[in-house]
């Protein structure tokens, strides 16, 4: 039973979905699945660009066959290799051995690597720039790699300006019958999901990305079809922008995320504290998260939205919480940068979190780690609201100067305090009340300020 859908008059989309998936790449949850977009050009020659996954493997041959009919597949263009693009091609070859392979260097490497395949006879090696023509219709082939794999590419059709895109500008998500982004409500049901999707996928590539969209920028991109998710024929500055803004790690939005690890409920209160001061300041874009409720790739994508981060963390087996720390390996493996960040910390006896949270956001491009701080000795003490506020008020300072285009003014604070028996450096503008050294032990007369 074929299901397919009509682009233009000789261009048909016969990819498929797949909503059984529960991770994709074995990582990523997709509670919405995901689809796996193939596309037929029937002209003079027929072209088919990119296969599908196995899991759509069915769909999606009943698709080729039945607008094929009796004629012969001349070419399939492979952009891109991963195997869940490229799964059934070593099938889709047995059934059409008179297909002509194409491809870049790189590519046909990867097919010898999968599938073991001979392809000598039946290949097209195309370089940047090269052009196919198949009738009325041209293909201008595009090299991006690591965009996300080394031999990824994208197909130019340039009679109708159309930019076949591999997995740049894909999404998660099926398709529900809806195929063009401009049959939906993008903001309400997929938008998230396409950032979610860069930051987690593409997002570590931001310069790779950059040298994509500025030869897109050189061509006359009427319609962009990738590998993943809707196709964008119209409207395309929307997505123009996003990609903008994602590959250069600038915000979209004047906003605070608050991942919180908590045990027993006592960083999060203080997390939830936090927020309501920070409404209360007029921040009123804030989210919050449990790291050990919410996957980190959701967490991720919202960083790559909000101009802020607090990042509130137990100690835990001395150091950080599992999950944050996952959480900011994951940060800093997808190249998170142009942040601000804040610290609140928790440890009954021996908060080591923030200063090994501060280590791991230095240790990241452009971050700036705002002074104010809070350290919590085993929940939020009557004693600390007003540490609370003036964390609250510093970030609100920080937000309202970030969208007023002009970097925050910080007091001269200080820098933290050292021991004098050790040499252990406690990082925050003061001491908690009945501090001792994690290291030696001694009490808090033994600190001196650094300045």
């Amino acid at each position: 039973m074929y299901c397919l859908r009509q682009i233009l008059p000789d261009l048909w989309w016969v990819g498929g979905n797949d909503r059984r998936i529960a991770l994709f790449e074995n990582v990523f949850p997709v509670p919405r699945g995901i689809s796996y977009n193939s596309y037929l050009l029937l002209d003079e020659k027929t072209v088919l660009l990119d296969t599908v996954d196995k899991a759509a493997g069915e769909v999606f041959f009943d698709n080729l066959e039945h607008l094929l009919g009796q004629r012969p597949l001349d070419y399939v263009v492979v952009n891109h290799m991963e195997p869940d693009h490229c799964a059934t091609l070593a099938d889709l070859l047995r059934r059409h051995p008179e297909t002509t392979v194409v491809g870049n260097t790189k590519t046909f490497q990867l097919i010898q690597q999968f599938f073991g395949l001979d392809l000598k006879d039946r290949s097209l090696v195309v370089a940047e720039g090269d052009q196919l023509s198949v009738g009325s219709h041209t293909f201008r082939f595009l090299m991006m790699p690591m965009v996300h794999w080394p031999e990824a590419m994208a197909s130019f059709e340039e009679s109708k300006g159309i930019l076949f895109s591999a997995d740049a500008f894909g999404s998660f998500g099926a398709l529900s019958g809806s195929l063009f982004a401009d049959e939906v409500n993008l903001e309400k049901d997929w938008m998230d999901e396409c950032r979610r999707y860069y930051a987690n996928i593409v997002g570590k590539y931001g310069a790779q990305v950059q040298a994509v969209l500025k030869k897109a920028a050189a061509l006359d991109v009427q319609m962009i079809c990738p590998l993943h998710g809707l196709i964008w024929r119209s409207n395309l500055s929307l997505l123009l922008d996003k990609y903008q803004k994602w590959s250069t790690y600038t915000p979209e939005d004047q906003a605070v995320l608050i991942p919180y690890a908590s045990v027993y409920g006592h960083t999060e209160t203080a997390a939830e504290a936090l927020a309501c001061r920070l409404a209360d300041a007029g921040v009123t874009d804030v989210s919050l998260y449990d790291v050990s409720a919410i996957h980190p790739s959701y967490i991720v994508s919202e960083a790559f939205r909000c101009s802020h981060i607090v990042l509130a963390s137990t100690t835990y087996n001395g150091g950080i919480f599992c999950n944050i720390e996952t959480l900011l390996t994951d940060l800093k493996a997808h190249a998170l940068q142009n942040r601000t960040v804040a610290i609140v910390e928790n440890g009954s006896w021996g908060p080591m979190s923030g200063r090994l949270m501060r280590e791991m956001v230095g240790s990241m491009k452009n971050m700036t780690l705002l002074e104010q701080s809070l350290t919590l000795r085993s929940a939020l003490a009557e004693s600390q609201y007003e540490q609370l506020d003036a964390l609250a008020k510093a970030i609100a300072a920080s937000v309202n100067s970030a969208a007023a285009g002009k970097a925050p003014v910080e007091e001269e604070k200080t820098k933290g305090f050292r021991c004098s028996v050790c040499g252990y450096v406690y990082e925050g503008d003061s001491l908690p009340e009945g501090y001792t050294c994690p290291v030696c032990h001694v009490d808090a007369d033994h600190f001196a300020p650094i300045p």
